[in-house]
């Protein structure tokens, strides 16, 4: 797994700012007042920073940015960074500028005197969470991100406070390196290995292999694997970390390591991507990480169904009909509408064996939710008002974006088959809102449940705020904020 970048908070020092090498970055809030670190690296620069706050480059410059001042007289750092930023800055303000420091590190080392800047463990998250690379097939020599300290009034308030983000920066890693994982590597069988070693920090996990997936009756599950020679595969991760016998929340992600669309194979163009489709599971895997991480005080429960899609003699054909574990038959209309059928069984399961207060599924599911969506936010399905706002309010919190979208009777109509209770699709119009429809009936009526289809926030082709090129790790921040706030 990548590893964080190490962040180190001590007691300021103004005395450390001219020798110190690398990166150093001073704060100045938008109104141009300078706090001690920012006028001893005035007085050490003659002048420059004073003539850089009085310029239009600062005066236009948005809180967040930085502005960097390159080989500074008077200092033997490379750069001093100047970042914009109020002092009562919101936590995703802060975020986002820590983040915005880290784009500019590279590998040298950052010294950030932060003097009493409020949010500062949310500035160090920032630096935690752009400061990712995913070097693991490359040959040359990997670069990383030199060594962070931030120097602070408060530094070890600051430090306490920065803790549990930590762990949730860990578990976002995590999540991105099995994302960007490709599928060669992270076979159902490695997938199932890696999250076994998570029970060094305290999770319980269980490993369901394909004879006790049959005899459980998860047919629509193994109907999708059994074109592979990648055994098919679920995953059980507890925490126990509330109440003793006190009712869990379900995370469930889709985990199809690659897809094909099996019989119904996908364009060759862009089919490369498809080691993403896994990525439902890769955000709860990497939120189970982070919960263990910061003790959460909260009985969580994340299964995974891992699984290839791919086309040969042995695999599921158009037309066929498969009876899932809830007893429901399935008329497969698309092999490459698969990852519903993962879903709807390990769904299923979670309930009969948890009897969960909430469950949430994760799923890079349609394509429609990227035409509806773009890649600006995930969808939102839900039969539960409550736990669906505690989950928009969570993401909006994390700055990750979320938009809730309709469920009704009209869509699920057209799921109706000829011959089985369904079809696994809905035909062209309105195709995420069918596949989360689809699921739904998978849902028994007292359990509170959302499905988040990610397919559009997964894996970017360009950088975000929080990450580069590649994974994002969607999702984590937001489920582990949602548990915080509602279930410990």
């Amino acid at each position: 797994m990548s590893s964080l970048t190490p962040i180190r908070f001590q007691p300021t020092d103004l005395d450390t700012m001219a020798s110190a090498e690398g990166r150093v970055a001073i704060i100045i809030p938008p109104e141009g007042k300078m706090d001690p670190a920012a006028r001893r690296a005035n007085r050490l620069t003659k002048g420059a920073v004073a003539r850089l706050v009085e310029s239009e480059k600062f005066t236009k410059a948005k809180s967040g940015q930085v502005i960097a001042l390159a080989w500074p007289a008077g200092m033997a750092a490379e750069a001093l960074d100047v970042l914009v930023l109020s002092r009562r800055a919101d936590a995703a303000e802060a975020r986002k500028a820590g983040a915005s420091l880290a784009k500019l590190q590279g590998v040298a080392p950052l010294h950030l005197m932060a003097g009493g800047q409020n949010r500062a463990e949310q500035v160090a998250l920032g630096i935690a969470l752009r400061n990712y690379r995913f070097d693991a097939h490359k040959t040359a020599d990997a670069e990383t991100a030199g060594d962070v300290v931030i120097s602070h009034t408060k530094s070890e308030e600051i430090a306490e406070a920065y803790a549990p983000l930590q762990a949730v920066a860990e578990g976002v890693h995590m999540t991105r390196d099995l994302v960007n994982e490709p599928a060669n590597i992270l076979t159902t069988t490695d997938f199932a290995n890696r999250l076994a070693e998570m029970e060094s920090l305290g999770l319980k996990v269980e490993v369901l292999e394909e004879d006790a997936l049959a005899e459980l009756g998860m047919r629509t599950l193994l109907s999708v694997g059994q074109g592979s020679v990648s055994p098919s595969k679920v995953v059980v991760m507890k925490w126990d970390g509330g109440e003793k016998d006190a009712a869990p929340l379900a995370l469930v992600g889709k985990g199809v390591v690659f897809d094909t669309g099996g019989i119904s194979l996908k364009p060759a163009g862009g089919m490369e991507e498809m080691t993403m489709d896994m990525g439902g599971a890769g955000v709860v895997a990497g939120t189970m990480r982070a919960l263990a991480l910061r003790k959460a005080k909260a009985n969580v429960v994340g299964l995974v169904g891992l699984v290839e899609n791919m086309p040969s003699g042995e695999a599921t054909r158009p037309g066929d009909v498969v009876k899932s574990m809830k007893g429901d038959t399935v008329e497969i209309i698309n092999t490459d509408a698969e990852g519903r059928l993962v879903l709807c069984d390990v769904m299923w399961y979670a309930q009969e064996r948890f009897k969960p207060a909430g469950m949430i599924d994760l799923a890079t599911l349609t394509g429609a939710i990227i035409i509806g969506l773009g890649h600006e936010n995930a969808g939102v399905f839900s039969n539960d008002d409550t736990l669906c706002n505690a989950f928009l309010k969570a993401a909006s919190a994390e700055d990750e974006g979320a938009w809730r979208m309709p469920l009704g009777k009209g869509y699920d109509d057209l799921l109706k088959s000829r011959i089985a209770d369904m079809k696994n699709i809905g035909g062209r119009p309105a195709g995420s809102i069918t596949a989360a429809q689809f699921l739904q009936r998978f849902v028994k009526e007292e359990t509170p449940w959302i499905h988040l289809d990610i397919a559009g926030v997964a894996l970017l082709s360009g950088e975000s705020s929080y990450a580069p090129k590649g994974a994002t790790g969607w999702g984590v921040r937001a489920l582990s904020r949602l548990v915080q706030d509602h279930f410990e």
